[in-house]
């Protein structure tokens, strides 16, 4: 006999990639109450999801997604982690009804950028009835604030450098490249693509080693929203790692976006940026001319 399927009420799901993300706020939606339901991406979430309702499918998935999140009474999904793993288009399976927009689906895989790519994915699941939340409607408390988190602020050096990556950042976003560019002296020595922040960081560390950088002037890592960014998915994000990778990269601090970056972790980086003298701040960029 086939299972009954309960009426799509409320229920919060997941949709849990790779990273520290996903359990914060899973961990945070039961503090508050909540009944997560946890859909853990193949080959990307790493996570051990023992403790909660979970299944784990294929990105591409949607028919499985669909119906598992109608079989469990989901109303409300939250995107939350990185993804390595764009789908290619013959893994796309949708149910029926959104046959219709599968040709755009297909587009969006063959020639979109990351930002493009999310925008299709939230489009598919509310085009199933449900609805796409953020992950700061969640976790509110995990959005990076104005100004110096920890004890350090940036100094004239550094302001200069992170208006110069800021700039580059935002011109990046723009072609829906990627959030974050590395600046030194004033110049932009790196800008963030496939192989996210981390592997930029490297790449810097690699070029500071090479004699590329100066071994002089320290720079900043700066990570903004995209222009036109839908904020349900893929908010800028630091943590520990990134803070030692930057250290690691000879930088003097990070900056992100106040109200449109999360911050994990934030005490230990707050602790750890002091004792190693870097800052970590957070900045309200000029969009003006990204808007043009």
């Amino acid at each position: 006999m086939a299972e009954s399927r309960p009426e799509v009420r409320d229920r919060l799901a997941i949709i849990a990639g790779g990273g520290m993300l996903p359990r914060y706020v899973a961990d945070a939606a039961r503090a508050r109450g909540e009944n997560p339901y946890i859909l853990s991406l193949r080959d990307e979430s790493g996570e051990d999801w023992s403790g909660y309702d979970h299944e784990t499918a294929s990105i591409g998935n949607y028919s499985v997604i669909a119906e598992t999140f109608r079989r469990h009474g989901v109303g409300r999904v939250v995107l939350s982690g990185w993804v390595r793993r764009r789908p290619e288009w013959r893994d796309i399976h949708a149910p029926l009804r959104t046959l219709r927009i599968i040709p755009s689906v297909v587009r969006t895989l063959l020639t979109g950028g990351d930002d493009a790519v999310l925008k299709m994915v939230i489009r598919l699941i509310e085009a199933e009835g449900m609805r796409v939340v953020g992950v700061h409607e969640i976790v509110p408390d995990l959005l990076g604030s104005k100004g110096p988190l920890g004890r350090i602020a940036p100094d004239a050096a550094a302001e200069a450098d992170i208006a110069a990556a800021a700039a580059a950042a935002l011109a990046l976003g723009r072609l829906d490249v990627g959030q974050g560019a590395v600046a030194v002296g004033g110049r932009v020595v790196a800008l963030e693509g496939a192989e996210g922040t981390d592997g930029m960081l490297e790449r810097v560390a690699a070029l500071r080693a090479a004699g590329r950088i100066s071994q002089r002037r320290k720079g900043v890592l700066v990570k903004l929203c995209k222009p036109g960014q839908d904020l349900r998915a893929d908010l800028p994000s630091i943590g520990l790692q990134t803070l030692q990778r930057a250290k690691a990269a000879g930088l003097s601090g990070i900056a992100v976006e106040s109200g449109r970056s999360l911050v994990l972790e934030r005490a230990a980086l707050v602790q750890e940026a002091d004792a190693q003298g870097l800052f970590v701040t957070g900045i309200l960029p000029d969009r003006t001319e990204a808007a043009r």
